[in-house]
């Protein structure tokens, strides 16, 4: 039946509801062509980047061909099985009226009239802005370029609450505990700046509800690096998918002719609300030269921290579409730009998985890019992995030393030997039969044994390699244990004389065979297993340790902590700490709010911020 609609090319308005569900059924098997051609895929019109790069190139205005994936459940907010739109406001208690779901004419409407362009200054057009861009960006992620599987949420519950006009005030957010993404407005009336229109900053608010969804106990930290790496994530995020858009891209081309130098429009995050707030035509830039050492060991906001690694990131997409342009001359600058941000999701995406579950750090991700890279093309006939090598070493985000060290071990087996080789079948089945091989192997995986294990996540992923190749799945076994500490000095503040835990784990990936394709760590100081291996983990354990204390006593000494109670109270709109301190079963816990800074404060002077709005 599937193949003879397709043969007649059928549109979505002539399919019958049974035709609809098995094409809805059997999706996965469908390119994205077949899907529109099917009617799985529905056109919306959705801002480019937001209103005010619209004003000024029409090029930038509207996308009038934004398809978004059909499914069952789509009804009035829009709602869908991900994501529910309320449109409350806070300040004024308002509940605005949802955009309406035509289920016969699939369109969302006002007043019996469709969401488009013409009716853009409506609050309903707003909600369908929001919506059809997150749900073209969760597709980005759970495709196979990206991560391969879909993406649960940092809390209990399947969807993500979007609050398009949360309130006054120059701010957006993702917030765990009300479940939720949420945007607000500034301005005067007549020129009022929407941030539910901008697709940058919904998108990197969406990068922040992604990570906390596939890594959780990242929010517990009281690292500067952990918080800058979720900006990362976020701004990157916005990078690749406003590139992924072939209108878009389209007018890039036009416009740099294939110079990436000149393509300010892609490396400006937030260009709307950086005029507005900042005075200059973004909020940060993704095309900056900085290094590790420009930042390592001063006390800066994340943010500035963060565009280390995006402009390392940035820096390879360029070089990698560069090459395609100078590997075949027959490459358009757009067919350039195409194939390097299709290589580029794999790129930055994919490694994500590979990261241990918690404490991450600009080096754990260098790594697994190098890793993922090796995975995904064992053969790189063009060198790409030495050119992303390069990139991080010039950054000082790996040492010279990591550099040969990947060189030397770059072909060889992946080495951990299992005491009790897996089931794979078995240990893939639940998070209980994942436990027992976990403890069954204490003493390779150097756990404790007077520790408990968390098995925090487990699944199976299909990612592709270049033209859409399925690669062998990948098994994923997250798991942590804690180590507790007694904080007894004055120094440490209002945390005197408290317990506070150190979070130790990995994260496993296993190929369908029970091979160990890759195992990223963060040791205790209590690890057991062969001599040399063990002092070598504890070593490791106690510098974390050490640092872990350290981060503590700086946190409390430029007064940068705050307790839970204190953070909740206060106005979301407002500058809070970036590091809270809450009691959970007698122990303090950390606790990171990855928020977009949409304050005014000013990071670019005086530094000393290590905060984020919230």
């Amino acid at each position: 039946q599937t193949t003879l609609v397709l043969k007649d090319e059928l549109t979505y308005q002539k399919l019958n509801k049974e035709q609809r569900f098995n094409f809805y059924g059997a999706s996965h098997f469908l390119n994205n062509q077949n899907e529109k051609d099917s009617g799985l895929q529905i056109p919306f019109e959705v801002y480019l980047q937001d209103p005010m790069v619209a004003s000024e190139d029409i090029g930038f205005g509207f996308d009038e061909k934004f398809y978004v994936r059909w499914e069952p459940g789509l009804s009035d907010g829009p709602t869908s099985a991900r994501f529910a739109i309320v449109d409350y406001n806070s300040d004024t208690g308002q509940l605005m009226a949802p955009a309406h779901w035509n289920a016969k004419e699939f369109e969302f409407t006002k007043d019996g009239q469709p969401l488009n362009a013409n009716n853009s200054d409506s609050f309903q057009f707003h909600q369908l802005n929001v919506w059809a861009l997150l749900q073209n960006a969760l597709n980005f992620f759970e495709h196979g370029n990206g991560l391969g599987r879909p993406i649960p949420w940092g809390f209990e519950g399947n969807r993500l609450i979007v609050v398009p006009h949360a309130g006054y005030g120059k701010n957006a957010f993702y917030d765990r505990e009300s479940k939720s993404l949420q945007f607000y407005y500034f301005g005067p009336s007549s020129n009022r700046v929407y941030t539910c229109l901008s697709a940058d900053i919904i998108h990197h608010e969406f990068g922040h509800a992604v990570l906390d969804g596939i890594r959780p106990y990242f929010i517990e930290s009281s690292s500067l690096e952990t918080a800058a790496f979720h900006e990362f994530v976020a701004d990157f995020t916005a990078i690749l998918i406003i590139l992924r858009n072939n209108t878009f891209r389209k007018r890039l081309v036009e416009l740099t002719k294939g110079d990436w130098s000149k393509a300010k429009q892609l490396s400006f995050i937030a260009e709307e609300f950086g005029r507005r707030v900042k005075d200059r035509p973004y909020l940060r830039s993704a095309d900056n030269k900085l290094r590790m050492r420009n930042v390592r060991g001063k006390i800066i906001s994340p943010h500035n921290y963060s565009q280390v690694m995006t402009g390392a990131m940035y820096s390879i997409l360029r070089k990698i579409s560069e090459a395609y342009m100078g590997e075949n001359s027959k490459l358009s600058a757009s067919q350039s730009y195409y194939l390097a941000v299709d290589r580029m999701q794999r790129t930055a995406i994919q490694p994500l998985d590979l990261l241990p579950p918690v404490d991450v750090t600009f080096r754990d991700y260098a790594l697994a890019v190098l890793r993922a890279e090796e995975l995904s093309h064992p053969k790189d006939p063009n060198n790409y992995f030495g050119l992303m090598l390069d990139v991080f070493v010039q950054r000082g985000i790996l040492s010279r030393r990591d550099k040969r060290e990947q060189l030397e071990s770059r072909y060889l087996y992946y080495p951990v030997r299992m005491q009790v080789f897996p089931d794979i079948d078995r240990l893939s089945s639940s998070r209980a039969a994942a436990y027992r091989f976990l403890d069954d192997n204490r003493e390779v995986l150097f756990i404790p044994r007077n520790r408990d294990i968390v098995v925090a996540d487990l699944y199976r992923a299909k990612k592709y390699a270049r033209q859409r190749r399925r690669l062998p799945d990948q098994i994923i076994l997250e798991y942590i244990w804690r180590e507790d500490l007694q904080l007894d000095d004055p120094k440490y503040g209002q945390l005197n004389g408290t317990t506070v835990s150190m979070l130790c784990g990995g994260t496993l990936v296993f190929d369908q065979n029970g091979n160990v394709l890759s195992w990223f760590r963060k040791p205790g100081t209590e690890s057991i297993g062969t001599r040399k291996a063990q002092k070598a983990e504890q070593r490791a354990g106690k510098a974390r340790q050490k640092s872990f204390l350290k981060e503590i006593y700086g946190l409390v000494r430029n007064g940068q902590l705050g307790l839970a109670d204190e953070q909740r109270a206060a106005s979301i709109a407002r500058r809070l700490p970036t590091i809270t301190a809450r009691e959970v079963d007698g122990r303090m816990q950390f606790h990171l709010s990855p928020h977009i800074n949409l304050s005014d404060t000013d990071h670019d002077k005086g530094e000393r911020q290590w905060e984020i709005s919230s």
